[in-house]
Protein backbone atom coordinates (compact mmCIF):
# COMPACT_ATOMS: atom_id res chain seq x y z
CA UNK A 1 0.00 0.00 0.00
CA UNK A 2 1.39 3.50 -1.06
CA UNK A 3 0.64 6.51 1.29
CA UNK A 4 -0.33 9.19 -0.95
CA UNK A 5 0.22 13.00 0.19
CA UNK A 6 -3.52 13.64 0.45
CA UNK A 7 -3.44 10.69 3.41
CA UNK A 8 -0.85 12.21 4.83
CA UNK A 9 -2.91 15.26 5.04
CA UNK A 10 -5.69 13.43 6.13
CA UNK A 11 -3.80 11.47 9.02
CA UNK A 12 -2.22 14.92 10.37
CA UNK A 13 -5.20 17.11 10.11
CA UNK A 14 -7.21 14.16 12.31
CA UNK A 15 -4.06 13.81 15.09
CA UNK A 16 -5.07 16.62 17.31
CA UNK A 17 -8.69 15.09 17.47
CA UNK A 18 -7.18 11.93 18.34
CA UNK A 19 -4.91 13.18 20.94
CA UNK A 20 -6.95 15.51 22.91
CA UNK A 21 -9.49 12.69 23.23
CA UNK A 22 -6.57 10.45 24.64
CA UNK A 23 -6.34 13.06 27.14
CA UNK A 24 -9.69 12.97 28.11
CA UNK A 25 -9.51 9.71 28.09
CA UNK A 26 -6.86 9.85 30.39
CA UNK A 27 -8.14 12.44 32.89
CA UNK A 28 -11.51 10.56 32.92
CA UNK A 29 -10.15 7.73 34.05
CA UNK A 30 -7.52 8.87 36.13
CA UNK A 31 -4.47 7.67 34.62
CA UNK A 32 -2.65 10.43 32.91
CA UNK A 33 0.35 9.83 32.59
CA UNK A 34 2.57 11.82 35.46
CA UNK A 35 5.44 13.89 34.89
CA UNK A 36 9.40 12.91 35.76
CA UNK A 37 11.51 15.97 37.13
CA UNK A 38 13.14 16.87 34.20
CA UNK A 39 9.60 17.22 33.05
CA UNK A 40 9.23 14.29 30.30
CA UNK A 41 5.91 12.19 30.43
CA UNK A 42 6.07 8.46 31.66
CA UNK A 43 2.90 6.49 29.95
CA UNK A 44 0.30 5.33 32.30
CA UNK A 45 -0.52 1.75 33.67
CA UNK A 46 -1.50 -0.62 30.47
CA UNK A 47 -5.46 -0.60 31.92
CA UNK A 48 -7.01 1.14 35.02
CA UNK A 49 -8.91 -1.08 37.49
CA UNK A 50 -12.88 -0.63 35.97
CA UNK A 51 -10.60 -1.76 32.07
CA UNK A 52 -10.04 1.20 30.52
CA UNK A 53 -7.43 1.63 28.36
CA UNK A 54 -4.62 4.05 28.23
CA UNK A 55 -4.75 7.14 26.55
CA UNK A 56 -3.08 7.20 23.16
CA UNK A 57 0.46 8.08 23.72
CA UNK A 58 1.58 11.53 22.91
CA UNK A 59 5.38 13.27 22.68
CA UNK A 60 7.12 10.90 25.47
CA UNK A 61 10.91 11.29 26.62
CA UNK A 62 12.70 8.36 27.94
CA UNK A 63 15.72 9.13 29.83
CA UNK A 64 18.41 6.06 29.88
CA UNK A 65 19.15 7.16 33.67
CA UNK A 66 15.41 6.43 34.24
CA UNK A 67 14.92 3.18 33.07
CA UNK A 68 14.41 0.27 35.14
CA UNK A 69 15.81 -2.94 34.14
CA UNK A 70 14.20 -6.17 35.15
CA UNK A 71 16.96 -8.98 35.92
CA UNK A 72 16.26 -12.06 34.11
CA UNK A 73 17.69 -15.66 33.13
CA UNK A 74 19.75 -14.35 30.10
CA UNK A 75 19.93 -10.74 30.93
CA UNK A 76 17.77 -7.78 31.70
CA UNK A 77 14.68 -5.95 29.91
CA UNK A 78 14.02 -2.54 30.38
CA UNK A 79 10.35 -1.52 29.17
CA UNK A 80 9.71 1.26 28.09
CA UNK A 81 5.96 1.30 26.71
CA UNK A 82 3.31 -0.85 25.34
CA UNK A 83 0.46 1.05 24.35
CA UNK A 84 -1.73 2.53 21.14
CA UNK A 85 -0.53 5.77 19.41
CA UNK A 86 -2.52 8.24 16.42
CA UNK A 87 -1.94 5.58 14.06
CA UNK A 88 -0.82 2.37 15.45
CA UNK A 89 -2.91 -0.16 17.95
CA UNK A 90 0.22 -0.74 19.90
CA UNK A 91 3.59 0.41 20.10
CA UNK A 92 6.10 -1.69 22.07
CA UNK A 93 9.52 -0.53 22.90
CA UNK A 94 12.22 -1.91 25.04
CA UNK A 95 15.63 -1.98 26.09
CA UNK A 96 16.85 -5.71 26.55
CA UNK A 97 20.45 -6.83 27.59
CA UNK A 98 22.15 -10.11 26.86
CA UNK A 99 24.73 -11.79 28.53
CA UNK A 100 27.46 -13.17 26.49
CA UNK A 101 26.27 -16.97 24.91
CA UNK A 102 22.60 -16.75 25.67
CA UNK A 103 19.61 -16.14 22.83
CA UNK A 104 17.06 -14.08 23.77
CA UNK A 105 14.54 -16.25 23.62
CA UNK A 106 13.83 -19.55 20.70
CA UNK A 107 13.23 -18.38 17.47
CA UNK A 108 9.91 -17.19 16.95
CA UNK A 109 7.45 -15.24 14.56
CA UNK A 110 4.37 -12.88 14.99
CA UNK A 111 2.16 -10.81 13.19
CA UNK A 112 4.16 -7.25 14.35
CA UNK A 113 6.88 -5.58 12.71
CA UNK A 114 10.11 -4.84 14.68
CA UNK A 115 13.24 -3.08 14.84
CA UNK A 116 16.11 -4.07 16.73
CA UNK A 117 19.14 -1.41 17.31
CA UNK A 118 22.23 -2.82 18.61
CA UNK A 119 23.43 -0.12 20.67
CA UNK A 120 26.94 -2.46 22.32
CA UNK A 121 27.89 -5.99 21.54
CA UNK A 122 27.90 -8.41 18.87
CA UNK A 123 25.27 -10.69 18.00
CA UNK A 124 23.72 -13.01 15.40
CA UNK A 125 20.25 -12.25 14.20
CA UNK A 126 18.04 -15.13 12.34
CA UNK A 127 17.17 -13.40 9.15
CA UNK A 128 15.48 -15.10 6.35
CA UNK A 129 16.57 -18.45 7.16
CA UNK A 130 20.39 -17.37 7.79
CA UNK A 131 22.33 -16.51 11.20
CA UNK A 132 23.91 -13.17 10.00
CA UNK A 133 26.35 -11.70 12.33
CA UNK A 134 25.57 -7.78 13.52
CA UNK A 135 27.80 -5.14 15.49
CA UNK A 136 27.40 -2.76 17.31
CA UNK A 137 25.00 0.16 15.63
CA UNK A 138 23.24 -2.42 13.41
CA UNK A 139 19.93 -2.27 12.83
CA UNK A 140 17.67 -5.78 12.07
CA UNK A 141 14.24 -5.34 10.88
CA UNK A 142 11.99 -8.71 11.35
CA UNK A 143 9.18 -8.68 8.61
CA UNK A 144 5.53 -9.31 9.53
CA UNK A 145 5.84 -13.43 10.52
CA UNK A 146 9.36 -13.93 9.20
CA UNK A 147 11.08 -16.58 11.92
CA UNK A 148 13.70 -14.26 13.56
CA UNK A 149 15.51 -14.91 16.41
CA UNK A 150 18.49 -12.91 18.58
CA UNK A 151 22.00 -14.64 20.42
CA UNK A 152 24.69 -12.51 21.96
CA UNK A 153 28.07 -14.07 20.03
CA UNK A 154 30.31 -11.44 21.58
CA UNK A 155 32.57 -11.67 24.53
CA UNK A 156 30.38 -9.24 26.33
CA UNK A 157 27.03 -8.17 27.47
CA UNK A 158 25.00 -7.32 23.96
CA UNK A 159 22.51 -3.55 24.99
CA UNK A 160 19.74 -3.57 22.02
CA UNK A 161 17.01 -1.55 21.48
CA UNK A 162 13.32 -3.47 20.25
CA UNK A 163 10.18 -0.76 18.70
CA UNK A 164 7.42 -3.35 17.84
CA UNK A 165 4.72 -2.34 16.39
CA UNK A 166 0.79 -3.30 15.15
CA UNK A 167 -1.09 -0.85 12.71
CA UNK A 168 -4.27 0.50 13.48
CA UNK A 169 -6.71 -1.95 11.92
CA UNK A 170 -9.50 0.79 11.45
CA UNK A 171 -7.29 3.69 9.91
CA UNK A 172 -6.07 0.70 7.44
CA UNK A 173 -9.50 -0.51 6.10
CA UNK A 174 -10.30 2.90 6.06
CA UNK A 175 -7.86 3.42 3.29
Amino acid sequence: MTMTRRDALAGLMALPGALSAGTATAQATGEAASQTAGGAQKPANEQNSIGAQKPILGPTVFHWDAMKPVKSAVGSHASLCQQATATLDQLEMHVGTLNPGEMSHPPHRHVNEELIILREGTCETLSNGEWVRVEAGSVVFNASNSLHGFRNVGPWTAVYHVINWSPNKAMAAAS
